[in-house]
């Protein structure tokens, strides 16, 4: 967008469901480069589905190529801030008028859209080679893939450990119980309460695993489902190590300007709003920044032009399997096929491709 005969540039660091939305709804009013340590953008919650059906990950994992058409990809990790440039780990040093931070938590998943498949190929293959399977951790990750596994392959023993009182503690005890029933009626072996040792002895081919409370536990293999660290550490050191919070997210204002700095915005799960982190939460911080750029690369000062975010409130959908989820809304919380039809079938994927201008 022109602003005094110039094109702004605006930089957005991260590749993930906020930051690619946010590049792409820009790419034709400024001169927009993404800078993203992988060549794809992915749609992490259909991970779990991709690790039972690999096939799935053609759709879910898109290369930044395809959605951003006149933009500039730099495939790098940001490693510094200035007031005026961002740095990345292969030497690029690269100016903005305008910087987003959206590097959201900390995977290390491979760089290529092709290996990250194979990646995916392989784990399929460890499931499917497995008599017996442990998870370790009852979040939505641990439970949607326990549900994915006993969907598709019914015969295998799923061993599910958590070490907390119920699953999904981040939601309502009423959606935790329905979970465990729902998990417990397909033959899934809960055990609450208890942590996992995971250097495992071997018997008979297979792996014994000892938990806190003294049982072994014998698996084919593991899947680890813990919640994954923020990157956020690498602002540590840069001009915005003050903006973080104690727990390392970014502080923003009501239009998700980090605090005190007029040009600069984060966006998704890096951010320190008080609501749950997901995905299409994340999408409508993208769709709030992209309103305000165009407002202020128009030359709007006014910040009663510039949009504000409403903190999501507490809607959570987690998938079992093909048919079923659970769904708590804050007047409700609902199991079965009627939350399963919203989200377990496609998992919002053909949705999400057609947000970022892709055939669904």
């Amino acid at each position: 967008m022109e602003s005094g005969g110039e094109t702004r540039r605006v930089v957005v660091v991260g590749g993930g469901i906020a930051g690619s939305l946010l590049a792409k709804s820009l790419q034709f009013n400024a001169a927009v480069t993404l800078i993203d340590p992988k060549e794809y953008l992915e749609i992490t919650w259909a991970n779990l589905r991709n690790m039972v059906e690999p096939s799935f990950a053609e759709r879910s994992v898109i290369n930044h190529t395809d959605y951003l058409t006149n933009g500039r990809i730099v495939t790098s990790a940001a490693t510094n801030i200035t007031d005026t440039h961002v740095w990345t780990a292969d030497g690029h040093r690269i100016a903005y008028d305008y910087l987003v931070i959206a590097t959201g938590h900390r995977d290390v998943v491979p760089n290529t859209k092709t290996d990250r498949l194979n990646q995916y190929k392989a784990e399929n293959q460890k499931i499917q080679s497995a008599n017996s399977i442990l998870i370790v951790g009852g979040g939505p990750t641990g439970v949607e893939l326990a549900g994915e596994i006993v969907t598709d392959f019914p015969d295998k023993k799923v061993t599910l450990v958590h070490k907390g009182p119920r699953l999904l503690e981040f939601i309502g005890t009423k959606a935790s119980n329905k979970t465990l029933r729902w998990l417990k009626s397909r033959k899934v072996e809960v055990k609450l309460e208890q942590a996992v040792d995971l250097n495992s002895s071997t018997l008979d081919g297979s792996h014994v695993y000892k938990t806190s409370s003294g049982e072994s536990i014998k698996s084919d293999c593991h899947f680890l489902c813990a919640g994954k660290p923020l990157a956020s550490a690498w602002l540590n050191d840069t001009i915005l190590k003050t903006h973080l919070d104690g727990n390392g997210r970014l502080m923003v204002d009501e239009h998700l300007r980090v605090n005190g700095r007029a040009n600069i915005f984060a966006i998704g799960d890096i951010t320190d709003i008080p609501e749950l982190k997901q995905g299409f939460l994340a999408q409508k911080h993208a769709i709030v920044v992209a309103k305000n750029l165009k407002v202020l690369m128009g030359g709007g000062v006014q910040e009663s032009k510039l949009s504000k975010y409403e903190p999501g409130s507490a809607i959570a959908l987690v998938s079992l399997g093909r048919k079923d989820a659970i769904a708590q809304f804050p007047f409700a919380t609902i199991s079965g096929c009627l939350p399963g039809l919203l989200k377990s079938r496609d998992l919002f994927v053909g949705k999400t491709r057609k947000n970022m201008g892709l055939q669904a």
